[in-house]
């Protein structure tokens, strides 16, 4: 509110919530609350990037990819995209069945998956955390600077907006993910989440989804997809059983993306690439990584005039 206000530069708000992960740690007394406090302020810069190129709609959209995660799907899908292709084949138009509610629950869920396999490392293998909170954190960030050089639209925003093939008269979707209903048709790849949502949420639907809806044309690639990954590499890391839940999550959250029209294929399989470069990356940014610990850490040694 006060960067709208003041009419703020973007790169210097994105820059100043950055630091603040690390003012944290250098400000916090050592202990849980202090980890907590940093992958929290982390997340906050992460939000207000990943929210920013929304500022202006209308100018992302002039700016938005619509076409060639289409092109790349309808490849992937033998000349259907793979959402279509589910939709048409399992589901029943203007229903939604227990299995696609079920779908729906592990997208909602992903909110807390990503911090709850950081929070689980921190729990049982405490040793573990600073590496594990870096990987999940670093795959947010990596995502949302995509986002901001390529915006990329998601299957049910093209769809809604006639990319996909033309639109009957019938239920369109604005920019903002709401329904807007001028009759009986029906889009190519229905947004299902959307219409579980306003079913079972009713008034309190719209409110939700204008807060963690920030910005709708975020889809390539998909960190739901990238995080949920790596949380289930964590939790192998920390013990078999976490790890199985976790990969077992995860091919249950592609499959929902995909069936219910939130994501292409290819979103995923840019996600997945994602999430493996970054845990591949880390070995090599380590020494990059204690020099910047040590630097925090003399830093907090000098504000407290040892």
């Amino acid at each position: 509110m006060l960067r709208h206000r003041l009419k703020l530069p973007r790169g210097a708000v994105v820059g100043a919530a950055a630091s603040v992960p690390a003012a944290v740690y250098v400000a916090a007394p050592r202990g849980r609350m202090r980890d907590v406090a940093v992958c929290a302020a982390q997340m906050w810069a992460y939000l207000a990037a990943y929210e920013m190129p929304n500022d202006d709609p209308q100018a992302l959209r002039e700016r938005v990819h619509v076409d060639y995660p289409i092109t790349i799907d309808r490849m992937l899908g033998l000349g259907m995209l793979p959402s279509q292709r589910l939709q048409e084949t399992f589901s029943s138009p203007g229903r939604i069945n227990n299995f696609e509610k079920v779908l729906a629950w592990s997208h909602w869920l992903w909110f807390a998956v990503p911090h709850a396999a950081v929070a689980y490392t921190a729990l049982r293998r405490p040793e573990r955390l600073p590496a594990a909170a870096a990987r999940m954190y670093a795959v947010f960030d990596v995502g949302a600077a995509v986002y901001w050089l390529v915006p990329t639209a998601p299957p049910w925003w093209a769809s809604a907006h006639g990319r996909i093939s033309e639109l009957e008269d019938g239920v369109e979707v604005n920019e903002f993910g709401h329904r807007e209903d001028h009759g009986d048709g029906r889009l190519p790849v229905r947004r299902m989440m959307l219409e579980y949502g306003e079913n079972f949420w009713g008034n309190r639907w719209n409110g939700l989804y204008d807060a963690l809806g920030g910005n709708p044309l975020a889809a390539m690639p998909s960190l739901h997809f990238a995080t949920s990954l790596m949380a289930a590499r964590l939790l192998a890391e920390v013990d078999p059983v976490a790890g199985l839940v976790g990969w077992s999550y995860a091919a249950t959250l592609g499959l929902a993306l995909v069936y219910l029209g939130e994501h292409y294929a290819v979103d995923l399989l840019a996600g997945a690439t994602l999430a493996e470069a970054v845990n591949r990356g880390s070995g090599s940014l380590r020494p990059a990584a204690r020099a910047l610990l040590g630097a925090l850490r003399a830093l907090r040694s000098a504000a407290d005039g040892d």
